[in-house]
């Protein structure tokens, strides 16, 4: 087949849809399919890099500062992808780069499917006063935008949830983003282990809690810094590692300073995704008070590196975490310190919970997402015959 992704992001390294994106280039080509991508370009004129089609804009960064407009709609390089004729056009973003598939499709009569990624109703504070009126112009926006496509592709079924909600009536599979298990499979051996925490001075001895990702105030991590102070008294030897950066970090060190626990909370800034399943091995628990992910391919990493998890209750985890197997949830912070307690009081529950996460992560390797996309385009493919 010959497949045209389309996003409004491409050039950044840290970005879910980005990830998303290029794992699943990599499956569709390894299976022999042509893939073509047309994102949006960092800079005010448009180009051709191999596959990648980048079209001119200007910065809008509201809420990423990664995010750029589209300034040319009816582009020579759209043209181009017209001519290509495309098999299937694969959506990724519901905003700009919409655009552009939704004009390929008319003038091709490709079926377009469409990932749904992100659920905007946790990021309507970054632009708007007033959340309700925000969550209520999420949806109507939602469903004018997905109403257009053959087939949607929800990560979870959190997502599908979510746009049933919305009143889509367009069909739905439900798709696990892949991640790369071999990189995730390296193991830092127990010298450049120790090696790794000294140099962030973190002791030999102590237990770390490790969250990695944006820090964006939906991630709710001065929550995780809370119940961290919190729990000291209950687990006295406790470090908590973060891995990341983002708009809330000046915030999250401020509320480290007044709790006064700035000694045993360790910023790292932004690291290289090529060098993420380091940080992931460098803790003990992996934690999350985040209920704004759609998938939350962080737990799955961290899963994959062998890591139990202690996670405020979601939805996204129904499919990720099995509670007292691989991890536990909380809803309070008597429930965050009884997960800890139980986590720690028991090593042979933590190496069985390591494994146990291993096997589920192994079902959301790159191989396996390409798989079921694929299944999902012959699905568009035979609405449009139809």
């Amino acid at each position: 087949m010959r497949i045209l992704l389309t996003s409004d992001l491409y050039t950044t390294d840290t970005n879910g849809v980005v990830t998303s994106v290029k794992n699943l280039t990599e499956s569709l080509e390894a299976r022999g399919h042509e893939v073509r991508i047309l994102t949006i370009a960092d800079e005010m004129h448009s180009y051709r890099v191999g596959k990648v089609f980048y079209i001119r804009s200007i910065p809008l960064g509201a809420v990423y500062p990664d995010v750029r407009m589209a300034t040319s709609y009816r582009h020579r390089l759209i043209k181009q992808l017209v001519d290509w004729k495309p098999d299937v056009i694969h959506s990724q973003c519901e905003f700009f780069s919409f655009q552009f598939a939704h004009y390929i499709a008319k003038k091709t009569g490709a079926p377009i499917v469409h990932t749904y990624h992100t659920l905007y109703e946790q990021y309507v504070g970054y632009v708007m006063p007033f959340k309700k009126t925000g969550e209520k112009l999420v949806a109507k926006f939602s469903h004018q935008r997905l109403k257009k496509v053959q087939h949607i592709i929800a990560p979870t079924r959190k997502v599908e949830d979510t746009l049933r909600g919305y009143g889509l009536e367009v069909p739905i599979s439900v798709v696990p983003s892949g991640i790369r298990l071999e990189q995730h499979g390296d193991r830092f051996t127990p010298q450049e282990r120790a090696q790794k925490r000294q140099e962030l001075g973190i002791d030999p001895d102590s237990r770390v809690l490790v969250n990695v990702g944006r820090l964006g105030t939906e991630k709710n991590l001065d929550e995780l810094v809370r119940f961290f102070a919190q729990s000291l008294d209950r687990v006295p030897d406790l470090r908590f590692l973060i891995v990341g950066d983002g708009p809330a970090r000046e915030g999250l060190e401020k509320l480290s300073k007044e709790l006064g626990v700035e000694d045993r909370v360790i910023f790292t800034g932004m690291v290289a995704p090529s060098a993420v399943q380091e940080y992931y091995q460098l803790g003990d628990v992996f934690v999350s008070a985040s209920t704004s992910e759609t998938q939350g391919l962080t737990y799955v990493e961290a899963s994959a590196n062998g890591l139990p998890l202690l996670c405020r209750q979601d939805p996204c985890l129904r499919d990720v975490m099995v509670c007292g197997e691989n991890g536990y949830d909380y809803t309070d912070v008597e429930s965050f310190q009884q997960g800890l307690e139980k986590i720690f009081a028991d090593e042979q529950w933590r190496v069985a919970a390591g494994e146990r996460g291993r096997q589920i992560a192994a079902g959301y390797g790159k191989e396996a997402f390409g798989d079921a996309v694929i299944e999902v385009y012959e699905k568009a493919r035979d609405l449009v015959k139809c």
